[in-house]
């Protein structure tokens, strides 16, 4: 221990002027404190940097020296760039069609394109000679008795109301009636006998409209056979089924 406060080594000057010296003498280079202090801040903010980007490493971007995110492998863009951007500038679009309207999936094109007929490629792995002579139809199965009830019953109720023959030979002409033909005026007049008189006048003039068109003589014969031998069961529904 000192008696005299004198007698210390240093004085608090002489220690102020040392950690001076300290301060002011790096690598016996002389650097002003402001310097000094700035040159902490620039050391402690590289370091924050270093460490965010490490954290950033596995996401993929990058910390530039700024402090703005970078995404690694992204070529900043230009504000001359956003000249070239087709985008709505106001975020919303005008509501028009894509491309016209020949734009997106599941579409055609535009309104009112032709396209031409593509043509057959002879190299095509899948193409076969005997593919170009082909001819295709549209085959319609025979109907069998319930489906015949069931397709023409509502021809002939309709027949009532426009009372226009054509459209029925037209109708019966689309479907395939096989050897269900005959059944034509059996079901007519079925349906004429639960009806009016009038019912009944346009039933006759159908079946002399359809015969020889749809059905034959042969067939309107075959089916009064049929209507006579079914009469008892007729007279059930219509009990003057035998005066009509």
């Amino acid at each position: 221990e000192l008696e005299n406060p004198n007698d210390a080594p240093f004085s608090g000057d002489e220690e102020n002027g040392v950690s001076e010296e300290r301060k002011t003498e790096i690598n016996g280079n002389w650097i002003p404190a402001t310097s000094i202090t700035e040159a902490k801040i620039n050391a402690k903010a590289k370091r924050r940097l270093r460490k965010n980007s490490s954290r950033d490493s596995g996401r993929g971007d990058s910390v530039s020296e700024n402090g703005e995110t970078l995404k690694i492998g992204v070529v900043p863009t230009s504000p001359k760039g956003k000249l070239l951007d087709r985008r709505s500038r106001s975020g919303k679009g005008r509501g028009l069609p894509k491309k016209g309207g020949a734009g997106g999936k599941g579409v055609w094109g535009t309104p009112g394109q032709v396209y031409d007929v593509e043509e057959v490629d002879i190299k095509d792995p899948n193409y076969d000679d005997d593919q170009e002579n082909c001819v295709y139809e549209t085959v319609v199965l025979p109907l069998d008795e319930r489906a015949f009830e069931k397709t023409l019953t509502p021809i002939i109720q309709e027949y009532f109301e426009h009372g226009d023959t054509n459209e029925v030979s037209e109708m019966l002409k689309n479907l395939n009636l096989g050897e269900m033909k005959y059944s034509v005026p059996v079901l007519a007049v079925s349906l004429a006998l639960e009806g009016k008189a009038s019912h009944r006048e346009m039933t006759s003039k159908l079946i002399s409209d359809l015969c020889g068109t749809v059905v034959s003589k042969t067939d309107v014969e075959k089916s009064f056979d049929r209507l006579l031998k079914e009469l008892p069961e007729l007279v059930l529904d219509s009990p003057r089924a035998p005066q009509v």
